[in-house]
């Protein structure tokens, strides 16, 4: 038998700090596509701003269906849109918000584990890890590859 550990290297901000212009411009971006997310059964509008390493900016949205839970996280929104148009593009960095009662959440919010699946499985099909930063009103937090969202992933 052995003992072993798992780490999750991760920073944590106040929106103060954060001197990256990009960074800010994708929490706007991500905001004002959370603006357009169709939730309406939860309420929690998830808003995702992709950038890819060529400077090429997309965003995502989450989209419920009353055929629960036939609709979508705005995470693999994004991820699948950017993967079925830009297969060889790789992602730079992909941030993350959510709005509740039309404010954004004071706290960062986090991907589901579906999520973080896809999230581990685009980084390997490009062979490149990309930045995950999560951002709420008061704190964001950044991980440097999705694999420290996921360190027990699924494999085949």
């Amino acid at each position: 038998m052995q003992s072993k550990e798992i780490r999750l290297p991760y920073i944590e901000f106040s929106p103060s700090e954060i001197m990256d212009a990009g960074i800010t411009s994708l929490v706007e971006k991500a905001l004002a596509s959370a603006d357009l997310a169709y939730a309406p059964f939860s309420g929690f509008h998830v808003g995702v701003a992709i950038e890819l390493i060529d400077g090429q900016i997309f965003t995502s949205n989450n989209q419920e269906n009353k055929a629960y839970p036939s609709g979508l996280c705005a995470e693999r929104v994004g991820l699948f849109f950017v993967q079925a148009n830009y297969p060889d593009i790789p992602i730079k960095r992909m941030v993350l918000v959510a709005k509740q009662n039309d404010r954004q959440t004071d706290e960062p919010v986090y991907p589901c584990g579906a999520c973080r699946q896809v999230m581990v499985e685009s980084a390997e099909r490009q062979e490149i890890p990309f930045e995950v930063w999560m951002a709420g009103k008061n704190r964001m937090v950044k991980v440097d590859t999705p694999d420290y969202l996921l360190p027990l992933k699924f494999l085949l």
